[in-house]
């Protein structure tokens, strides 16, 4: 039996707390064995938390399990003792780069396993073992090794720091409480890191859902570039096909024109040749008549004379040269003239049209939302720059030389006719188009409208499909010394606020919000909406007789 024992590797029953033999031997349900008393020890260390786990493979139970004693490890660690041998330790279980080693242990040290707040020291299993079974040390406080121990002593008192200043915010010795922190609002380092503790759930909890909602506007992004590929792949088929047809339209026209042409060039050509063909038999004729004549011209009879010369027939009538109609080449060129005058209208359509074809899509707002604004100055950091477009302006509008500023007046302007152009109501809207978020102010007199629409509301008219608020394409605020009113889609709403010559209106486009203010020294919020927009924006202004409002730099 001896012989057999001798054949055993004592490592094999070392414990990886104390690295000795074990003792008491006791085996985790993950099947790892112990002393009992490190285990329990190890265990104790973790009451706190109510989770206790195996030091080997981390394993954890709930709740601390009963420990049993391993009989059969038992009998062989016995055996191992009669015979003399002593478990030597495993090679990883010494220190080595990065690990905290055993304060106690000369020439090649061990790792540690705890470290002592109190003796600023860390102990590996064996050097343990008297902070583990002697009561001498039962108010040590082990904690995980550790190479900063010096970090959690005071400089000052050369005292472990276990208490906290609220006042001060920082970590301090019992020393220090009664010393130059006296009177301040002063707490164990426990109570501290419990209240920290939760603070960090918290926060933790927070960040958990602020990555939960990334992950929603991720899934909303890719949602969005799907749509927008799919989009635009179709409008790039339909844009194709419909200008394959203009070409096809254009393609006709000018293969009609240049049939017209050769039918044209053809006829006239033939007529003329006709004409050619008279002329060189009438020539024909009248040569053979003169040679008729002069040798009628040679007879000396005088009787004979006479009666060849009347009995000649008379020469058919040709009409003189001067008659003859000769067509001048302008048709030609009326029609290369009218061929030109085509193509610079198409172009100018095009030029106009522009616009509408290619809406900008610069400022499309995928970005992740922004905070809220809770000041002027907050707001005025969304401020652009806004400029009105006289080719929306009424001819009763005057715009300032920035074109800012709109004034009414009675004096027609000479404003060239223009599709975007209001035609009765004096209303203009601004060249820039909006999305994202935008805040701009305008301060006025009189009586206005502020607004917003869409780039394809009606011009032309005095309907109520051209006038700001009165449509589903606008909404504006009506401002006069009586009062606010709000239109959109002709529902009319009693404003209340306090009255200022400087509005502030506020736009969120990607969160369908719309906000009035009064601005005079504070902002005071008049009205808001909340709908949905589906196409960007363009500021409006409307003036009566005598008003003026002007958009202002900020």
């Amino acid at each position: 039996m001896a012989q057999s024992a001798a054949q055993l590797d004592p490592k094999t029953f070392s414990s990886c707390l104390c690295l000795d033999l074990l003792k008491d031997p006791v085996t985790t349900s993950c099947g790892h064995s112990y002393c009992r008393k490190c285990l329990q020890h190890h265990w104790d260390a973790e009451e706190q938390r109510r989770v206790y786990s195996c030091p080997q493979c981390r394993k954890t139970f709930t709740p601390r399990p009963v420990l049993e004693r391993s009989t059969m490890l038992a009998a062989l660690v016995e055996t191992l003792e009669k015979t003399g041998l002593q478990a030597a330790p495993a090679d990883h279980c010494y220190a080595g780069a990065g690990d905290v080693a055993c304060d106690v242990c000369t020439g090649r040290k061990l790792k540690a396993l705890k470290s002592c707040l109190v003796c600023r020291a860390s102990y590996c299993g064996s050097h343990l073992q008297p902070h583990l079974q002697s009561s001498t040390f039962k108010k040590h406080k082990l904690v995980e090794p550790s190479q900063q121990l010096q970090e959690n002593i005071c400089p000052r008192h050369d005292e472990v720091m276990k208490m906290f200043c609220r006042t001060d915010q920082q970590i301090i010795c019992y020393l220090c409480s009664v010393e130059e922190h006296q009177g301040h609002h002063i707490v164990s380092a426990a109570a501290e890191r419990t209240e920290r503790q939760r603070e960090l759930e918290e926060t933790r909890q927070k960040i958990q859902q602020k990555v939960q909602q990334r992950e929603e506007d991720l899934r909303v992004l890719q949602k969005q570039v799907k749509s927008i590929d799919s989009s635009a792949d179709k409008a790039v088929k339909d844009s194709d096909y419909v200008f394959t047809q203009m070409i096809r339209v254009l393609q006709k026209r000018r293969s009609e024109v240049q049939q017209q042409l050769r039918s044209t060039q053809e006829a006239e050509v033939r007529r003329v040749k006709e004409l050619q063909k008279k002329l060189k038999q009438e020539m024909t004729e009248l040569k053979r008549r003169d040679a008729q004549l002069e040798k009628i011209s040679h007879t000396l009879d005088h009787s004979q004379f006479l009666h060849n010369f009347s009995s000649l027939p008379a020469l058919s009538s040709s009409p003189d040269s001067s008659s003859l109609e000769i067509r001048p080449l302008r048709y030609f060129e009326d029609v290369t003239a009218n061929v030109t005058k085509l193509r610079d209208e198409i172009k100018k359509v095009l030029m106009e049209t522009q616009t509408n074809i290619s809406w900008p899509v610069s400022n499309v707002d995928v970005l992740l939302p922004e905070p809220e604004p809770r000041s002027r100055e907050d707001f005025l950091r969304y401020s652009p720059q806004i400029t009105l477009d006289p080719n929306t302006a009424h001819k009763h509008l005057l715009l300032s030389e920035e074109k800012r500023k709109v004034t009414y007046i009675e004096e027609v302007q000479s404003y060239c006719n223009h599709p975007d152009r209001f035609t009765d109501r004096q209303q203009v809207l601004s060249r820039e188009s909006l999305t994202g978020r935008c805040y701009w102010e305008v301060e006025w007199r009189g009586m206005v409208r502020v607004a917003v629409a869409y780039r394809n509301i009606s011009r032309a008219g005095g309907s109520e499909e051209c006038g700001f608020g009165y449509n589903d394409k606008s909404w504006s605020l009506y401002c006069s010394s009586s009062g606010y009113l709000f239109h959109h889609n002709n529902i009319r709403t009693d404003v209340s606020g306090p009255q200022s010559s400087r509005l502030g209106v506020s736009l969120d486009h990607r969160a369908g919000l719309l906000s009035f203010y009064s601005v005079s020294g504070t902002m005071k919020l008049l009205h808001r909406v909340q709908t949905s927009f589906t196409q960007p924006l363009h500021v409006g202004l409307a003036a009566s007789l005598n008003s003026s409002a002007e958009l202002m730099k900020v």
